[in-house]
């Protein structure tokens, strides 16, 4: 069985929300927002730039706005959406397997 690995579009995020201190639910409310990881650095400079807005008070009025609530309704950290999705694959390489192999009472291939 092969090892749970973290996919690269995933693993962008993680590096995000440590290079800009992000919690948990504001890295699932950017997400949602359809945010670029790649690009919160710029949004992040409230201190060279006084008048931005820290940026997790930023998204936090994103999704206020967009959504209508606070915070998303369930909170999956990247860990868990990763750890999902490979069990997923897990899962549906499994069936493909299963599929692929002949009945024993079966003497020929369906084809």
């Amino acid at each position: 069985m092969a090892k749970f690995r973290i996919p690269p579009a995933l693993q962008v995020w993680i590096d995000a929300r440590k290079r800009h201190r992000l919690s948990h639910v504001v890295v699932q409310m950017a997400r949602e927002l359809g945010m670029n990881p790649k690009k919160l650095g710029g949004l992040n400079n409230h201190r060279q730039e006084p008048w931005k807005v820290p940026l997790q008070e930023f998204i936090a009025e994103l999704y206020l706005r967009r959504f209508g609530r606070s915070q998303p309704e369930a909170l999956m950290t990247i860990e868990e959406i990763a750890r999902k999705q490979w069990e997923r694959k897990q899962e549906r390489r499994a069936q493909r397997a299963a599929a692929r192999t002949i009945p024993e009472n079966q003497d020929e291939p369906p084809f």
